[in-house]
């Protein structure tokens, strides 16, 4: 299993930036896939997921700003990330589970500056 993340980087407040997890060596379509992030000091904590029917969660913090799809095709999911505030800077990390099992990502650093 591979899960490989992209699309990180420093955005102003208020900017967007698209996370990218392409999976590898998973049944895609039938795996749900997460997104967590880590700020400094913190600890990881669950972001999206989207099921494997497709419906998705979206913790309080992100509602109404990110959004998580997928396409199948492609074995890859994403996180777009709208209206970002300081207080989303953190590493961001796809996640599949797997018999119970987990598996990440390598993480991708998003900043966002004031």
């Amino acid at each position: 299993v591979q899960l490989q993340a992209s699309g990180g980087g420093l955005v102003q407040a208020g900017g967007s930036l698209r996370l990218s997890c392409a999976a590898s060596g998973i049944v895609f379509s039938r795996t749900a896939m997460s997104w967590y992030r880590q700020a400094p000091g913190r600890q990881r904590e669950l972001v999206a997921r989207i099921f494997i029917i497709g419906t998705t969660y979206l913790s309080d913090s992100v509602k109404g700003r990110f959004t998580i799809s997928r396409d199948i095709a492609k074995s890859t999911v994403y996180l777009q990330m709208n209206s970002l505030k300081p207080e989303d800077t953190a590493v961001y990390y796809c996640n599949a589970v797997i018999q119970s099992r987990d598996y990440w990502g390598q993480g991708t650093l998003v900043t966002v500056s004031s």
